[in-house]
């Protein structure tokens, strides 16, 4: 029998998965998808307090982010650097000292220590507004930080299994049912077996189908009330040179990320917040949305956009606790977890969240079956780095130099990808490889069989799409042609016959 059960292999679950086996609890996450495979791959990549949240007076939620953020950046600094962000002042929207104050507020609330301070900057000073329309010639420069989500939740996942813990993707929990204080649930895997396993409590962490969870382990009137609302992104050709990014105001109130995305190649733009009733496995951007979000660059930057120059889109559904806002951009962003018994058998919902306080709830998720499981409430998540991420004093540019020495018969392009990619973890990916040669077929970008070998042993990759759109971002460079080799080579190897995380992980039922 598993201590918990958790459905749902987005970040939240993740998160949960990692922190309760690190607490010596035997648990079982089960994903119908990849991790990662849909809000939680779908983030504008940011970890982050949340400025405009501070106009909607939510001090607590980016008080908690911001503190986070540090917390985060430490733990995976492969994954997780700083950024800055220019705000260029519109001078129709909000006031020049409006801005500067939560500014302000935004340096002070979280205990900045890592990160620079905010500063203004003026057209006069700075070659940052020279992709900018003349009529900006003022802003201010802040600090935040990126993120790739989607290897954030698979980090979190692996750490899981390493200390214990069974992920099982492609794996559809099809029915709950309770007997005697005890959870019965059927699985499904992707190839129609099943199987039925048992768990003292159940946490739906199922993200936008989190109601659908709730509604098949008998609680119904008293489901969570979520707020379904689509964000969406774009990816355009590389609209400016800087390394900064550009935060922009919108006529609407919302703001407007454009971010150098995949080493400067492309820059990502987005988000839109727009109600969703719709089909939540087929999401995907709206004409109308792209061509708002190409409206709103075109406010802002000399070089104009149009919806044919998009390269490519992504979107998510955010599953948000329903607060009564009436604009969804005004939707709290801070989660709520909620604890209901069927027939003695605890069941916990999660609701809502940010990526960057996905830690923070997994503690408080655990907090909340603190009745259940007394012996098991020692935080330890703070202050562990997830895999790849014990890089000395969280330096990655020299972490990234000692790599270089280590392995000169790189090509430059690749093994820096690699360091950012896996960390300290890079030489297990690359194992006794001695020259380019010993890393087998490559399939394009760089993306060679040692590593491909390496995601399925290790990542719970399953697809040629799980390595190209989530291990990785190379599906936006490799061609179709470099894309279906390996889609074909998926289709013909005993995927079954390697050694896979969970496979070694099937222990922790008893």
């Amino acid at each position: 029998m598993y201590d918990i059960l958790i459905i749902g292999g987005g970040i939240n679950g993740a998160g949960i998965a990692r922190d309760a086996a690190g607490r010596g609890l035997k648990v079982l996450l089960c994903e119908k998808d990849d991790l990662a495979s849909h809000t939680s791959s779908a983030s504008t990549k940011l970890i982050h307090g949340g400025l405009r949240y501070l106009e909607h007076y939510d001090f607590s939620l980016v008080r908690k982010a911001l503190m986070e953020r540090e917390v985060l950046l430490r733990a995976a600094p492969h994954i997780i650097w700083p950024l800055r962000f220019v705000l260029p002042h519109h001078k129709e929207l909000r006031p020049s000292w409006l801005i500067r104050l939560g500014l302000f507020l935004y340096d002070h609330l979280g205990g900045r220590k890592l990160l620079p301070a905010t500063k203004t900057l003026s057209r006069q000073n700075s070659n940052v507004f020279a992709p900018l329309q003349d009529k900006f010639s003022k802003g201010f420069e802040y600090s935040d930080c990126w993120v790739e989500d989607a290897r954030l939740v698979v980090l979190n996942a692996m750490d899981a299994a390493e200390r214990g813990a069974t992920v099982l993707t492609q794996t559809e929990c099809t029915q709950l049912d309770t007997t005697n204080g005890t959870w019965r649930a059927r699985l499904r895997r992707a190839d129609g077996s099943e199987t039925q396993i048992e768990a003292k409590t159940v946490i739906n962490a199922a993200g936008p189908w989190v109601d659908q969870v709730a509604a098949r382990s008998g609680i119904k009137t008293n489901a969570p009330q979520v707020r379904l609302v689509k964000g969406s992104h774009i990816i355009v050709p590389k609209m400016f040179d800087d390394e900064r990014c550009f935060i922009f105001q919108a006529g609407d109130g919302r703001v407007i990320f454009a971010i150098p995305y995949e080493d400067g190649r492309l820059t990502l733009i987005g988000t839109t917040d727009l109600p969703f009733d719709q089909d939540l496995d087929a999401v995907k951007a709206s004409q109308d949305e792209i061509e708002y979000l190409c409206e709103v660059s075109n406010t802002y930057f000399k070089k104009s956009i149009k919806p044919d120059d998009v390269v490519s889109t992504y979107s998510g559904v955010r599953p948000l606790f329903d607060d009564q806002a009436e604009d969804a951009s005004s939707v709290t962003r801070d989660y709520a977890l909620k604890l209901q018994k069927t027939n003695d058998a605890p069941i916990l919902s999660v609701i809502g969240g940010k990526i960057t306080t996905y830690r923070k709830l997994a503690e408080d998720a655990l907090k909340h079956l603190s009745e259940t499981f007394p012996t098991a409430q020692m935080r330890w998540t703070e202050t562990a780095p997830l895999p790849g991420g014990d890089i000395d004093d969280a330096d990655f540019t020299a972490f990234a130099s000692k790599c270089a020495e280590q392995y000169p018969w790189l090509k430059s392009e690749m093994r820096d990808r690699l360091a950012r990619t896996y960390g300290t973890r890079i030489g297990i990916v690359l194992k006794d490889a001695k020259q380019a040669s010993d890393l087998g077929h490559d399939y394009g970008g760089g993306l060679t069989q040692k590593e491909v070998d390496y995601l399925i042993a290790n990542e719970f990759a399953r697809t040629a799409d799980d390595i190209l759109f989530r291990r990785t971002k190379l599906g936006l460079h490799l061609s179709s042609t470099e894309q279906n080799t390996l889609k074909y080579w998926f289709s013909n190897a005993s995927i079954a016959d390697t050694k896979a995380p969970e496979t070694r992980s099937e222990g922790t039922q008893s």
